[in-house]
């Protein structure tokens, strides 16, 4: 319960700053939102995209979920709710720019590495962390012998490249990203140093954002 009141609290603070007779900040967000930017970000905790970024209310599209995952393009009848927000921010408020948002000692990886994630009788985790399962197998593949953390750290960073590859299956972001309307980015946010990584293509590597 003590939890749920400091919430209540600071959704009280969160009105008055924003809906207080002294605050017009929400006022043109009462028409509708515009923002250039999508972040696919973590479910966890430590992560959230608007508090990394000292974004305001209206300036990102937020996609979160287990590991910050991209299916590929499907068309088949399943629930595709990461690709249904795609569509949306994408086709109908046309976002700028989509940034996949990785992080260091993320459950899900780890779960992915260790070869085992998810409740007895459940399987949700793992049927959706099978996106991963050829970055799993790529680290493995190229350092084999190398310690846990570092191939964790690989595999996190392999699953944001191959989220970027997964965005480019669909046809109306590739369209878009060929025509220069729509830019990708890969990010990778370091929990224990504080340090944000950003993915140059040119150079195929993360590099310290300055």
């Amino acid at each position: 319960m003590k939890d749920l009141e400091r919430f209540i609290t600071g959704f009280r603070s969160f009105q008055k700053d924003y809906f207080g007779p002294d605050s017009s900040q929400f006022e043109p967000l009462k028409q509708g939102q515009s923002p250039k930017t999508m972040i696919i970000g973590c479910s966890d905790s430590r992560v959230d995209p608007a508090i990394l970024t000292n974004c305001e209310p209206g300036e990102i599209f937020t996609v979160r979920n287990v590991a910050n995952l991209v299916p590929p393009y499907e068309e088949n009848g399943g629930l595709h709710g990461v690709s249904a927000a795609l569509e949306f921010a994408v086709c109908h408020l046309g976002v700028e720019h989509i940034i996949v948002l990785g992080h260091s000692q993320c459950g899900g990886i780890g779960a992915l590495m260790a070869g085992g994630c998810g409740c007895k009788g459940g399987g949700f985790i793992s049927r959706w962390m099978s996106i991963a399962n050829s970055a799993r197998e790529r680290v493995l593949a190229e350092l084999p012998e190398k310690d846990p953390q570092l191939q964790q750290r690989a595999a996190e960073q392999a699953a944001i490249l191959l989220s970027l590859e997964n965005l480019r299956s669909f046809p109306w972001i590739d369209e878009r990203v060929t025509g220069g309307t729509l830019s990708l980015h890969g990010w990778y946010f370091n929990l224990a140093s504080g340090e944000l990584m950003e993915y140059l293509p040119e150079q195929g590597a993360f590099e310290k954002c300055r």
